[in-house]
This record gives C-alpha cells, sequence and structure tokens, in this order.
C-alpha cells in the first residue's frame, strides 16, 4: 500500500509519475467516469499538472509531498481539467493551513497544494451530477438596461433589455438563469444592495490584530468589489451569482484537498471514504479551515461562457 512515508522521499513532480500513483488516478477515472477513460486524462493531466509545478516553483517549495498527491488524486475524483485559460474549470493554489496550536496557544501553519474549482467547473459538475440540465451565463445589468424580476408562488421570471451603449458602466444587477433537469426553468438574481452587503461582510473577515494597540481594525474589503472605477468587478460578481444560484443545491463530490471558488467559508473535513488509498505511517494533520493564501490571488475577471456539460474540448462571504 502506498504511504505517507514513501511520498515524503519524492520530488513533487516525481510524485505525478511514481506507479502507485498513475495506478490510482487511472482507477479512480475509470471507476468514476467511464472505464477505459483514466488512462487518457492521466496522461493529459500530468502534462498541465507538470507545467505548473514548473512554473511555480517557489510555491511548490513550500507546499507538502502529501498535498501535491492529494491534490492531483483530486482531479480524478472531480473528474475536470487544470487546463489553463479563461474558461478553465479549475486551477491549483497554495494556501497555508491551520493545523493546531502550540503550547503557548499560538496557531501552527502547514503551507499545502490545493485545487479550487472555478465557477464553469461547478457548472459542469453539477449538471452532470444531475441537478441541473444546463445553465446560461450570468448575465450583467448595467443601468442603462431594462431590467425586472419577479417570483410568483415559487416561478421565477425575469424580464432583460440590453440597451447600449452603457455608457455609465454602472452595474445594479446580475442575473443567471438555470434550466433543471425536467426542463423547467429557475433564475438566481443579485442585486447592488446584495454585494454591498457582502462587501461589508468582507471587510469584517480581512480584520487585523494591531499588537501595540492590542485590539482588532477594521481590515478593507476584497478589492474586486470597487476595481472597476469603484464598482464591483463583473467577473467577479458573475461568480457571487453561480453561487448564490447554488446556496440551497445539494453538495456535489470533490476531494479533501479541493474547494470550490464560490465556496468561502470553510466547512469541517469530510469523513468520506477513502479514495486516496494512502495507509498511516506519518500521517499528515487533520484538515483544518484555511488562513491565508501565499500565492497571488487568481483574477476571476475574464468574460463567461454558457456552460455545456457535453463539451470538455474568496473569496470570503456568506454566500
Amino acid at each position: 500500500m502506498l504511504t505517507v512515508d514513501e511520498l515524503q522521499k519524492l520530488q513533487p513532480a516525481d510524485i505525478l509519475t511514481y506507479p502507485p500513483v498513475r495506478d490510482k488516478f487511472i482507477q479512480i477515472w475509470d471507476t468514476l467516469w467511464g472505464e477505459g477513460t483514466g488512462e487518457a486524462a492521466y496522461e493529459r493531466e500530468l502534462n498541465h499538472f507538470d507545467h505548473w509545478l514548473k512554473d511555480n516553483a517557489p510555491t511548490v517549495a513550500k507546499v507538502t509531498r502529501f498535498s501535491v498527491f492529494t491534490t492531483f488524486i483530486d482531479l480524478a475524483v472531480c473528474g475536470l481539467s487544470v487546463e489553463p485559460g479563461v474558461r478553465a474549470l479549475c486551477y491549483l493554489q497554495g494556501r497555508n493551513i491551520a493545523v493546531g496550536k502550540d503550547a503557548q496557544g499560538k496557531s501552527l501553519y502547514e503551507a499545502r497544494l490545493t485545487l479550487t474549482v472555478s465557477g464553469y467547473g461547478e457548472l459542469v459538475m453539477r449538471a452532470r451530477a444531475g441537478q441541473i440540465k444546463y445553465a446560461d451565463n450570468p448575465v450583467i445589468v448595467y443601468e442603462e438596461d431594462s431590467f425586472s424580476f419577479s417570483d410568483n408562488d415559487g416561478r421565477k421570471s425575469v424580464k432583460y433589455t440590453c440597451n447600449l451603449p452603457h455608457k455609465s458602466r454602472h452595474i445594479v444587477a446580475c442575473f443567471m438563469k438555470i434550466t433543471r433537469t425536467d426542463g423547467s426553468v429557475d433564475y438566481a438574481v443579485m442585486f447592488e444592495e446584495d454585494w454591498t452587503r457582502l462587501s461589508q461582510f468582507s471587510a469584517r473577515q480581512n480584520r487585523r490584530w494591531n499588537s501595540q494597540e492590542r485590539q482588532w481594525e477594521e481590515g478593507d474589503p476584497n478589492q474586486l468589489y470597487t476595481s472597476q472605477n469603484g464598482g464591483i468587478d463583473p467577473g467577479f460578481l458573475m461568480a457571487k451569482c453561480i453561487k448564490h444560484a447554488f446556496k440551497t443545491y445539494p453538495k456535489v463530490r470533490i476531494g479533501r484537498g479541493t474547494q470550490m471558488e464560490t465556496d468561502t467559508i470553510d466547512q469541517p473535513p469530510r469523513q468520506d471514504e477513502d479514495l486516496y488509498g494512502v495507509g498511516e505511517g506519518e500521517a499528515p494533520a487533520a484538515d483544518k479551515p484555511k488562513d491565508d493564501d501565499f500565492c497571488p490571488p487568481r483574477d476571476p475577471s475574464a468574460g463567461g461562457v454558457t456552460i455545456d456539460p457535453a463539451d470538455r474540448d474568496g473569496d470570503d462571504s456568506p454566500w
């Protein structure tokens, strides 16, 4: 059986090609996503993953070997790809994870590699899980547009007209149309007051401890709330709209080292079945809520695209 001690002896890039890891990736992919598809998926993701490790050497030098392993296996669990691009389904990230406290009560941290599923990847996963038939791009509504939303006995409807040009660039709403598996239609809608409230929550979450004054100081909200001449970033708002749309939907399967981009409040470790097949030995510390990123934040401002599950070719809010 593969053990943590074995992984600790390998270089990060060598973990990916280690025969037991290769076999585990292919086994999981074949089991979850179709017999005979795992080997091609392994070769594809090995290439993408290896390129990322080479391009992010400072981050890779900090993270644990076990986190490299779990993140790679998580690709098979999720059935996604880390192929880069504006339509990326998921991406890799280094994070500092709180793993306990020392004798003086100070937090202890461990640097880990994690897999983050983008909003596009989440839509693909939900469609594949049968939760939705498909979902359209979130639509940004500007001040000059005509827009109304109604909810009558659970039947939601939207009336929208895009009136060009958008001279003010002032965003007043965002909505997304979801077609359920039975053909019925649902809408997720966010208004300016919604993200204003989330911005205030973000500032509270980012508060700082002033050791000299011995008190907490108000922090700044995520800069994407005001990055467009004082207004919210459109791509960031689209990601928020996706999260809002699925806040009442069932969770989809993800791995231990994976998080949804649209999830910002961490969940406690899941007691899922062991998909990794790693023996105990020097077992890694249990996952605890994350505390900090040590790589540059990913820019989610890229434009959207209608999600079709057949087409395979954070921040800090309560939503």
